[in-house]
């Protein structure tokens, strides 16, 4: 039975579209002649060489040094890339710099629309730059941010990256011990930090939080306070931001390092562990970046491109791309959900927003509020709709064509901190499907692998990705062998990256993704990723959040526990257990209905809010609390407290 797509782009953004721009100059400069992108995207794998060559000249990086591989043959994850050239990432942003439009647009919680000019942005980078080579800051050289989604961390990214030395960041709404656990790894010279923030309508003094940071990490040298004055004693000297960066004007300067110069570190999670630390290069993540923010998400000169994080989710990074296009970046700081659900609608309405990313938590929360900001907000200049963070299923998809704006395009994207970037995602020239990625991103070959390890077309399968990338980590720090980064991606597939989704590609080349490959529940020799049973419960009104696991047992038996967060005012009685179990029945199999159903308080999440069913299902096999679950990477540490009570009581 064929299928309709929800959506099919015009003629004319195919034919303005940045992928057919390239297409067209592949043609022209290569003599490659591609009529649609899915013999470009197997080119793109197919010859990775001339393809990173290619995206280097179509963007024409700048860069000192020479080249004569774009690759090595070092396997995964050894391979390196273009050796013998330096660059910089900030450089390329700046090369943007006009009058014409603003550089930044913010706003905060509960305050005013506010713009940053290029021309303060640099003057703020500059300022900022000559304060931290004051201090001995030098390429290679750690700095660390505690910052939220503010355009200063923006300036204070900008100022560091563009001196050569290595961002790491995270978020205030960190717990003490979270942060202290990234930090202290990467023994940062400098500290960037605020000492208090809002977040739905209340302030948080973060003094103490700064405070302990700095007594736990030795290596600190300085510490620049954002704030009104020095409010956290400290054993370090301490500036005031206002201070150390409107003391010069003009244009920063740029450290060209090499291709494969740390950029900067992102974090795991951190749920079973300490996080690992994951370090990218300028160069990888500088040819990412414009790969896909050009070609995948269709940024384009002029416009406006906002994503709702926080600094310590790697889309804050990624977004900083947008300004690699030409694009003005548009930053929110608060709760997406106060004073009610429709306040990043109205954002996007007064910022005049054409590109508007979010979590697919964001998307089904709305649909579950009812809201409808197409018929009560100007979303007239909106022209993309971008979701990650966990799997957006249909439902999510038709509500936005039927609530938000019939012509859209919703570019669903997964990939994550381990690439900065996306392994599939958006293309502007192909329709939307319900449910489904439009893509495999270009030079990424992923595949669906078989339980053979073969890959599979229209078949559920282990995600993998079998060639490398230049966004991929140079390696994770403190790990000199590549011992923790072997565990990571190469344990099960040697030399094949295994990413850990549970996937099909869709003979549309499309992509469907069903959750995390660990949590799969598997019964009576059936796999469904979790997404489809909370699809399904989704549907049951009385249901707010839902946890689902698979607990293998001895003798081949499995248990299979729902656990759910009620609507106020309902009880989980029979009566609501059956319309459960029934709707899990009719919408997939009777082998998924749950063992058990029971009600919890609250559903564990990490900060960058992905559920976090791995730990909860190791608790009931038996592993320690303590080892498993890492309290401070989670958004709601006493959530675990439920289940490792309970399956305390089950032994």
């Amino acid at each position: 039975m064929e299928i309709t797509p929800l959506w099919t782009p015009s003629e004319t953004l195919k034919t303005s579209a940045n992928l057919t721009q390239y297409r067209a100059w592949l043609a022209e400069h290569l003599a490659l002649d591609f009529a649609d992108y899915t013999p470009l995207w197997q080119w793109s794998v197919d010859q990775p060489e001339a393809f990173w060559r290619s995206i280097i000249k179509y963007f024409n990086v700048q860069y000192d040094g020479t080249f004569t591989d774009a690759q090595s043959a070092d396997p995964m994850p050894h391979t390196r890339w273009f050796e013998g050239i330096q660059l910089n990432y900030a450089e390329h942003i700046f090369r943007h710099a006009t009058t014409d439009r603003p550089a930044i647009i913010f706003q905060r919680e509960g305050g005013p629309l506010l713009e940053m000019s290029w021309e303060e942005l640099s003057n703020r980078v500059k300022s900022l730059q000559h304060f931290l080579k004051g201090q001995g800051v030098q390429a290679g050289d750690c700095i660390a941010a505690y910052m939220p989604c503010i355009p200063e961390a923006t300036v204070a990214f900008l100022a560091v990256n563009a001196l050569g030395a290595v961002w790491s960041s995270c978020s205030p709404d960190f717990g003490t011990n979270s942060v202290i656990d990234r930090f202290a790894q990467i023994e940062p010279k400098i500290l960037l930090a605020i000492d208090q923030y809002t977040y739905a309508g209340k302030t948080f003094d973060k003094s103490d939080v700064v405070r302990d940071i700095i007594q736990a990490i030795p290596s600190l040298k300085h510490v620049v306070l954002l704030a009104d004055s020095e409010t956290v004693a400290s054993s370090v000297t301490v500036s005031l931001w206002h201070n150390v960066t409107q003391t010069h004007t003009g244009n920063p300067e740029f450290v060209r390092v090499p291709f494969a110069h740390p950029i900067w570190v992102l974090y795991s999670s951190g749920t079973t562990g300490l996080p690992k630390a994951i370090v990218h290069s300028q160069g990888g993540i500088l040819i990412e970046h414009l790969k896909y923010g050009t070609f995948h998400n269709d940024f384009r000169k002029g416009e406006r491109c906002f994503w709702y994080t926080t600094t310590g989710w790697m889309m804050w990074n990624y977004m900083q791309s947008s300004l690699l296009a030409g694009a003005t970046l548009v930053l929110y700081d608060g709760n997406p959900a106060y004073p009610d659900v429709t306040v990043l609608w109205k954002f996007a309405q007064d910022a005049g927003i054409n590109h508007f990313g979010t979590s697919a938590g964001y998307i089904l929360h709305n649909l579950k509020a009812d809201v409808q900001p197409g018929r009560d907000f100007d979303l007239s200049a909106l022209r993309s709709i971008s979701s990650t963070g966990s799997t957006l299923p249909p439902e999510g998809f038709a509500w936005i064509y039927q609530h938000v704006k019939a012509d859209i395009w919703l570019a669903s994207m997964s990939g994550g901190t381990d690439v900065c970037s996306a392994f599939v995602g958006g293309n502007p020239c192909w329709p939307v499907y319900a449910g489904e990625i439009q893509c495999r991103a270009l030079g990424c070959l992923l595949e669906a692998y078989s339980e053979t390890g073969e890959p599979v077309l229209n078949e559920v399968g282990e995600m993998v990705i079998t060639r490398p990338m230049p966004s991929m980590p140079i390696y994770f720090w403190n790990d000199p062998d590549f011992k923790r980064y072997t565990e990571s991606y190469f344990d099960t597939y040697p030399g094949i990256w295994r990413h850990g989704d549970w996937i099909q590609i869709t003979t549309r080349q499309g992509v469907i993704i069903y959750g995390r490959s660990d949590a799969t529940l598997n019964r009576g020799g059936i796999r469904i990723g979790t997404s489809e049973i909370y699809r399904a419960i989704d549907k049951v009104t009385e249901v707010k959040d839902s946890l689902i696991i698979c607990v293998e047992k001895s003798g081949g038996e499995f248990w299979m526990p729902l656990f759910v967060v009620l609507q106020p005012g309902n009880t989980l009685d029979e009566t609501l257990k059956k319309k459960i179990n029934s709707t899990i029945r009719s919408e997939y199999s009777p082998r998924h209905v749950p063992d058990v159903i029971i009600a919890v308080p609250d559903v564990p999440y990490t900060i960058s809010g992905k559920k976090t069913e791995t730990p909860v299902k190791k608790i009931f096999m038996g592993k320690d609390p303590k080892v498993v679950v890492n309290a401070g990477s989670l958004r709601n540490p006493a959530s675990m407290d439920f289940f490792i009570t309970l399956a305390a009581e089950s032994v």
